[in-house]
This record gives structure tokens, C-alpha cells and sequence, in this order.
């Protein structure tokens, strides 16, 4: 289906999340590559080895939940925006994710959004805690959304109210 659809399956995307207990501790990088490409900028952008792809940069990445510290670098760096970062630190009815976003306007911190699975499909409304569009970014910008703990795996963009999901 994926080869079709470039849509990842529920189990291919849970492949790429580290543990619920990994989570819950704090932000984690999860690098959500499907297929090899010659690509590497997430290792590079990543002080912390956390990021492995390897010499043969055609590998994907492989992330290691114990080596990150959630810094988030690599977010911004990914020219495939395929990174995020995810925190079930912040409460047992809510997780923090963190997701590049290249659209403009940009949502504001507060705002309610329609949060979207990889399809586009809206699966439940989110908040934004916070929009991070600083220089080191690389113009691309990092969006904070909180949604219900039970959509942490769904979740992998946003669309403001008044757009069409």
C-alpha cells in the first residue's frame, strides 16, 4: 500500500517511535523515513550522535531514543520534513509534538488547529504552545501542538480552522 499511496501503515509508523516510556520521560526525535535516499542533514545537524545514518548516507536514519535530548535541530534541518519531535512528558491526557511547518500564515501561539493524520485527514483539534521561526531554522519553521494523548500516533501535521482538511 505504501509503495501506492506514499501513505506509511500504522505499523511502519510505529517501527519508527521509540517507547511509551521513552516518551513519557520527555522530547524525543522520531524520524519517520520510509525509504533509502541519499540524504544525511539530520545526522549532521545532531551534536548529540543521536542520528545514525551511516557512510553509506542511501541508509536511514536510525534514531536513538537514549542518546536524544530532544534539542530538536534536526526538525528543522530535514529537507524531507520527516522528523518530529514527541513529549508525553506534559500530562496523562495530552502530548507535545513538535513538526516542521512550510505553509504560510503561520499559526499563532494559542491558536486551535485542525490536527491531521499523514493522509490529511483531521482526526481532532490541537493548540499551538508555540511557534518557533528563528534564523537557525533554516526558514523552516517548528510548530508546537498539544493534542489528546490517544492521537500521538496519528498526528503528523496541522490545518488552520479555516482551511479545508
Amino acid at each position: 500500500m505504501f509503495e501506492k499511496t506514499g501513505i506509511a501503515s500504522f505499523e511502519m509508523v510505529m517501527s519508527k517511535f521509540p517507547s511509551a516510556e521513552r516518551i513519557n520521560k520527555g522530547k524525543v526525535a522520531v524520524a519517520e523515513c520510509y525509504k533509502c535516499i541519499p540524504c544525511n542533514p539530520c545526522e549532521d545537524a545532531c551534536g548529540f550522535n543521536a542520528i545514525k545514518v551511516g557512510e553509506d548516507i542511501n541508509q536511514m536514519p536510525v534514531v536513538d531514543p537514549d542518546a536524544c535530548i530532544g534539542c530538536g535541530r534536526c526538525v528543522s534541518r530535514c529537507p524531507g520534513l520527516a522528523i518530529i519531535l514527541v513529549d508525553g512528558s506534559i500530562s496523562e491526557e495530552s502530548v507535545d509534538i513538535y513538526m516542521p511547518y512550510e505553509f504560510l500564515p503561520l499559526p499563532e501561539k494559542g491558536e486551535t488547529v485542525k490536527a491531521l493524520d499523514r493522509a490529511g485527514k483531521h482526526v481532532c483539534d490541537g493548540t499551538v504552545i508555540a511557534v518557533d521561526n528563528k534564523a537557525s531554522n533554516d526558514r523552516t519553521p517548528v510548530i508546537r501542538v498539544r493534542v489528546p494523548r490517544a492521537e500521538l500516533y496519528n498526528v503528523r501535521n496541522i490545518a488552520l480552522k479555516g482551511e479545508e482538511a
